[in-house]
């Protein structure tokens, strides 16, 4: 088997052995970080496809129509594969799947875990999984993770006391439902384990800034959201409940546009809205594992249309990407500080040997520059 390059990532040179293990399962599910890695991989594993096995592809971008195609293949047996994202970490049990790859480094201990446990989901069978590390470093990450694994080392930090954000998201909350008493407020809250040990004063904190909107945002009328009526708080401006109830929560959405083939009516999927605003046309890029060129911008749509045959210039859409958990980024340094790797491949033991020999290896202490 091909030895993986020194840099870069996407695990291509492994698209032939990946194949392989295809044809020797009855279904396969082959892991990626990010969509545009999923989308990348999957054109590649495409173009070397030829024993044209019927293969999908599912993320979170693709337009709904297209994933649950997918996953009605799925469940039919249809398929030999899936390349795929988070999208399907949770909430799906597929009995027929018997392989999983994870294409990349985990990034994330309980991640790898899970992804693994997408492979014979049943309580009789042991699940089985394949990593293919995209360079020679993530060879490190994922022993690392795998160590981690045997060793029941799971990350995660210890849940913290409740954000003050969404406490202040509550208190505007219950205002819009209508006046409230602070101190009844605050005996509510703190019936609530998150909320526990809040004092008085970082409640009476929150409602301050919820009133006035803080030292920082306080000269600005619209930001003065509470007032205080005969000892009770209530909103200054009923008018603006429905505002505040429309944007309540803390995750924040990326923008997004919808993608459709000019004179069709259905959407491929979704990019980002800052990808989109890069486009000119005769652009091209991947989507739902095909070449699409950019024609237009027209009433909050990426219009394209289809252009077989071509390398895409310009790659899929930003998207999510994962950093290295503090679990996994420490015993990667425990591996790095060996004073040889016995139990890592011979091309990725020589290759750390030749750092040390002409640099030096990352370390707990310090920060690595290099300058060529």
């Amino acid at each position: 088997e091909a030895p993986p390059p020194w840099s870069g990532g996407g695990g291509r040179y492994a698209i032939p052995a990946i194949l392989n293990e295809i044809t020797r399962h009855q279904t396969t599910l082959i892991f990626h970080n990010t969509r545009a890695q999923a989308e990348l991989f999957f054109h590649d594993l495409w173009l070397q496809n030829t024993e044209d096995l019927p293969i999908g592809i599912h993320h979170g971008s693709l337009s709904r129509e297209q994933r649950e195609r997918v996953e009605k293949a799925m469940t039919a047996g249809a398929l030999r594969a899936v390349v795929c994202t988070g999208s399907l970490d949770l909430g799906i049990d597929w009995g027929d799947v018997d392989l999983v790859i994870q294409v990349g480094a985990p990034k994330n201990v309980k991640r790898l875990v899970q992804r693994i446990g997408r492979a014979n989901h049943r309580y009789n069978a042991p699940s089985k999984a394949l990593l293919v590390p995209a360079n020679r470093f993530e060879v490190v990450e994922c022993q690392a993770a795998l160590d981690a694994v045997h060793a029941h080392t799971l990350d995660g930090e210890p849940r913290g006391p409740g954000p003050r954000d969404v406490l202040c998201q509550h208190i505007l909350a219950t205002a819009c439902a209508g006046p409230f008493d602070a101190g009844d407020l605050f005996a509510e809250v703190i019936t609530a384990g998150p909320y526990a040990h809040l004092t008085k004063a970082e409640f009476d904190a929150c409602v301050d800034f919820t009133a006035t909107g803080g030292y920082a945002l306080k000269a600005y009328d619209r930001w003065q959201r509470l007032k205080q009526t005969h000892g009770k708080w209530h909103l200054r401006d009923p008018r603006a409940a429905g505002l505040i109830r429309q944007n309540l929560g803390t995750i924040i959405d990326v923008e997004t546009l919808k993608v459709r083939l000019r004179g069709h009516g259905s959407p491929l999927g979704e990019v980002e809205e800052s990808f989109a605003a890069t486009l000119t046309p005769g652009d091209t890029f991947l989507i739902g594992g095909q070449i699409v060129r950019y024609e237009s911008l027209r009433e909050m749509t990426v219009e394209v249309s289809r252009t077989p045959g071509r390398d895409p210039r310009v790659a899929v859409f930003n998207g999510t990407k994962f950093a290295t958990s503090t679990v996994l980024a420490d015993r990667i340094l425990e591996i790095l500080q060996q004073p040889s790797w016995p139990d890592l491949p011979a091309h990725t033991a020589q290759w750390l040997s030749l750092q040390r020999e002409v640099s030096r290896l990352p370390d707990p202490q310090s920060l690595l520059l290099e300058s060529f």
